[in-house]
């Protein structure tokens, strides 16, 4: 991947749904470290918010803007949640959708970037299935 080969707008996108994705996965992470002491699962989380990475981490830096997100203030549907189980699956949400995004960009550019956040999106699904289904119990 190379500065030519993709644009500012995109780059945009990439540095958005990379944050995206780690910030949702650490909200699920922390909560299964601190509030339930769950070693396994937090391990779990952690890996695959460690695995969210990509070597331009600098280069998407220098196309990060965002003051000028036309999305950027908060919307009334945001502020409200009813739950733990609400706010977690929020962020598995927010984490999967960002996960897809870059797997299907990351399709025009690099495969291997590409596979990794299909997996991290595989991944996801099946932690939330058992976070959930066991928050429900």
């Amino acid at each position: 991947m190379t500065k030519e080969a993709i644009s500012p707008e995109l780059f945009r996108v990439i540095d958005a749904n990379l944050n995206r994705l780690k910030e949702g996965i650490r909200v699920i992470e922390d909560i299964m470290r601190y509030r339930d002491n769950n070693k396994e699962l937090s391990q779990k989380l952690k890996s695959l918010r460690h695995l969210a990475v990509i070597d331009e981490y600098t280069e998407l830096l220098h196309y990060r803007d965002s003051i000028n997100d036309v999305l950027r203030p908060t919307t009334q549907s945001e502020m409200k949640r009813d739950s733990i189980v609400g706010i977690m699956a929020a962020n598995f949400k927010r984490a999967e959708e960002s996960s897809r995004v870059l797997e299907e960009l990351f399709k025009l550019y690099d495969n291997k970037y590409s596979e990794n956040f299909k997996h991290i999106r595989y991944e996801l699904y099946d932690l939330e299935k058992i976070i959930v289904l066991n928050e429900n119990r």
